[in-house]
């Protein structure tokens, strides 16, 4: 079944609110096996509105329209929709009562714009009368059309509790079965991924769909179909033949991050880890304590920029520094060595590099980096040359260690 997504609101169209809700609403619609036709982001103009509306309304089979449902003036969804679809405005008994009962509460005189919430084209039917959120349904010319509130969190909540229950009823039998897992990968380019997979031969059943989304790629593997048990066992099969052909590249499935993985791996080894860092700033740490429960097995870390931090809290010797400087192989090992021996932990890492946008020469140019770990009774130091903006050279020092880490603690 189609469908089409309209977004309402100035500040989407000005750029001052990015529009997260349509991209929300075709993930769980897509996944609820309805097909999306297009998207459109339009402002608060009444005609645009009506024209959008129309226009959908003949070449799909629902519409889901998002913003412009408030008491302000620039609110004008309710008026466009009762214009262009000649459906008169009308207050919902309900609803209004239940706004006067609300404004009844204040010492204050009421605020009596609010009473535009109640005011709906003829035939609309409020989704959750109780939830205080706007959203209504308009059944026209047998399609369903939903007006949700812009507002993230309450579209949320009524397109999963109330949008989809409703869809599912009304195309009963119709919709897609459909499964999908989206792969994340490091340490690979998206044309080589891309090659690997096509050598596969997954057939027309597959939807693969490639997406670099810095400094990973993600691969999302969809199948779909009418009969669900052919569309499982598809999808598994599919799926093992993936996962086996990348490998280690793959680090994580859908909503997990690389450090989540990390710190999954921590507890299953029952290891403590810790870092010092030079020219990540603290980004390494700051990954790994996102993760709720991080102290289980992360002790903590030291951000040691300047030559003093490195010889008073890591133990780096003065010689060292001098002699090869602090961007360098030596220098990294001691500072990973000195870092496990102060913190106690099983394994340390440490990074110390260039990250620009100067500071490089011809033997160091910027984006050249040393990695250490420090576990079992050695140190490992690996160079890394990486390209981009200072910040694209930290985040990619902060995932490589943690991908080293990941991989050593899988063996």
């Amino acid at each position: 079944m189609l469908g089409e997504i309209i977004a309402i609101g100035n500040e989407l169209t000005s750029g001052r609110i990015v529009n997260t809700t349509s991209g929300f609403a075709a993930h769980h619609l897509f996944k609820a096996g309805f097909d999306i036709y297009a998207m459109h982001t339009i402002g608060d103009t009444p005609s645009l509105i009506g024209e959008a509306l129309i226009r959908a309304l003949g070449r799909v089979d629902f519409v889901l329209v998002t913003g412009g449902l408030g008491p302000t003036d620039d609110d004008l969804t309710a008026e466009a929709v009762s214009e262009a679809l000649n459906r008169p405005t009308m207050p919902n008994l309900e609803l209004l009562y239940q706004i006067r009962e609300h404004l009844n509460s204040y010492a204050e005189p009421p605020v009596n714009s609010l009473e535009k919430l109640a005011w709906l084209p003829q035939g609309a039917e409020m989704l959750n009368p109780e939830s205080n959120m706007a959203g209504f349904q308009l059944i026209h010319d047998n399609k369903p059309i939903f007006f949700l509130p812009g507002i993230p969190h309450q579209m949320q909540t009524l397109l999963v509790d109330q949008v989809l229950p409703r869809l599912s009823t009304w195309y009963k039998d119709r919709q897609l079965a459909s499964v999908q897992r989206v792969y994340k990968i490091f340490g690979k380019s998206e044309t080589a991924i891309n090659q690997e997979v096509e050598d596969l031969t997954l057939g027309n059943r597959v939807e693969i769909g490639y997406y670099p989304v810095f400094p990973d790629v993600h691969l999302s593997l969809t199948v779909r179909g009418r009969n669900t048990d052919s569309v499982q066992k598809i999808f598994a099969a599919t799926c093992g033949r993936v996962e086996e052909k990348l490998g280690l590249s793959i680090y994580g499935r859908d909503q997990e991050t690389l450090e989540s993985v990390v710190g999954a791996l921590l507890l299953q080894n029952k290891k403590q880890l810790s870092v010092a860092e030079s020219c990540t700033g603290g980004l390494i740490s700051h990954l790994l304590t996102s993760v709720a429960g991080s102290s289980s097995y992360y002790l903590g870390g030291i951000t040691s920029y300047a030559n003093s931090m490195k010889t008073a809290f890591l133990g780096v010797n003065d010689t060292l520094l001098q002699k090869y400087g602090a961007v360098s192989p030596e220098v990294a090992e001691a500072m990973a060595a000195g870092m496990r021996q102060r913190s106690g932990a099983d394994i340390s890492l440490s990074v110390t590099g260039i990250a620009g946008p100067d500071g490089g020469s011809k033997e160091k140019p910027v984006g050249t980096v040393f990695l250490a770990m420090a576990a079992d009774r050695e140190v490992r130091v690996h160079r890394f040359l990486f390209s981009g903006t200072r910040y694209e050279i930290q985040r990619l020092t902060a995932q490589t260690a943690l991908d080293l880490l990941r991989r050593y603690l899988l063996r």
